[in-house]
């Protein structure tokens, strides 16, 4: 996340004396006063949501875990759990069998269940610590995945999910979108960008993040995620896909970042994933996708998917560039036998 400028006051504010900032993101979000003080209710007094599991192995019968009733966006491989279980510290997880993440991440990924053809290259320009990477090729089960982390420190975590849970052929790289832009133009048939951005469902989670409503921050993290849009859009090849998501309620870094992207790259059009049809953001004309966290399943999410909508044949791409480009940039290439993943630094 970006620079934090402005902070909340330290101890939980009384909901009927929200912050002021944060009534004011309510107000975009909703014109009725009964919503806006639902939207802020968890907000302010966070409570516990469901975890959730994603199978990559068989799922075990009898299931070792108590499952929640399953939604109906819901992929068949993803279980939602009851709170009082904790799945990570199960031997089914050190083995692989499945990935932990929150529902919310849940939900911005299921936006790929709109996805109507084969896809083959998947590169996730913002991939640790891997969730929205991991079910990607869990779901569309492509030949090739490439999970890029700008950040350094964050490859580590990046690697070791990879590996633990066997995804693979993939690479896991870290270079900036730009590099990735210029290298391999047209390339992915699914370019993932689960952006940074300022985090604001934190709150709903109880966790700490002092200056997420501050005008500043927004910004600044607005003009990042177009950045590294404007990168992406280059990258996905003529009739695939690009899937935008944060973990952040500003409708600055949403849908005013998806109307800048579809004015600058109009080949882009958004996708109606009529799974998701009661979550469709009010604040676009375009579908895209919204949780917020009165709704008692996760902390919140935005998401939207794009299609390259150009009907003229890909650029050609020689047959050894991709394999060039990976020979010379991967950091780890997860070995491609599903019982023997390795990472080896080049």
């Amino acid at each position: 996340m970006g620079k934090k400028t402005a902070s909340l006051p330290p101890s939980a504010p009384s909901t009927d004396h929200p912050p002021r900032l944060l009534q004011k993101l309510s107000q975009k979000l909703f014109a009725d006063p009964t919503e806006q003080q639902a939207f802020m209710q968890p907000i302010l007094v966070p409570q516990p949501f469901l975890p959730a599991i994603l199978w990559l192995a068989p799922q075990p019968d009898p299931a070792p875990f108590a499952v929640a009733t399953r939604l109906d966006w819901q992929p068949h491989f993803v279980d939602r759990l009851l709170t009082e279980t904790r799945p990570g510290k199960h031997p089914l997880h050190q083995q692989g069998a499945f990935y932990c993440l929150d529902f919310s991440s849940v939900f911005a990924a299921a936006v790929l269940q709109g996805i109507d053809r084969s896809i083959e290259v998947i590169i996730d320009l913002c991939a640790a610590p891997g969730g929205k990477s991991i079910f990607a090729w869990k779901l569309l089960q492509p030949s090739l995945l490439i999970s890029n982390e700008v950040i350094g420190k964050r490859m580590g975590a990046l690697i070791s999910n990879l590996k633990r849970c066997h995804i693979q052929p993939a690479y896991a790289i870290c270079r900036d979108p730009s590099l990735l832009a210029t290298a391999l133009p047209q390339t992915a048939d699914l370019v993932l960008v689960d952006a940074p951005c300022s985090g604001q469902s934190l709150l709903a989670k109880a966790e700490k993040n002092p200056g997420c409503f501050h005008p500043v921050t927004i910004g600044k993290n607005a003009n990042r995620q177009k950045r590294i849009l404007a990168n992406a859009a280059q990258i996905v090849a003529p009739q695939g896909f690009l899937a935008y998501m944060t973990c952040t309620y500003a409708p600055e870094e949403n849908e005013q970042v998806c109307t800048w992207l579809l004015e600058r790259f109009p080949h882009l059009q958004p996708i109606a994933v009529p799974l998701l049809d009661a979550y469709r953001s009010p604040l676009a004309e375009f579908p895209c996708y919204r949780m917020f966290p009165q709704s008692g399943l996760g902390a919140g999410a935005f998401t939207i998917l794009l299609k390259h909508q150009d009907d003229s044949t890909p650029l050609p791409l020689p047959s050894d560039r991709l394999t060039t480009f990976l020979q010379q940039h991967q950091d780890y290439q997860i070995g491609n036998q599903r019982n023997e993943a390795t990472a080896s630094p080049l």
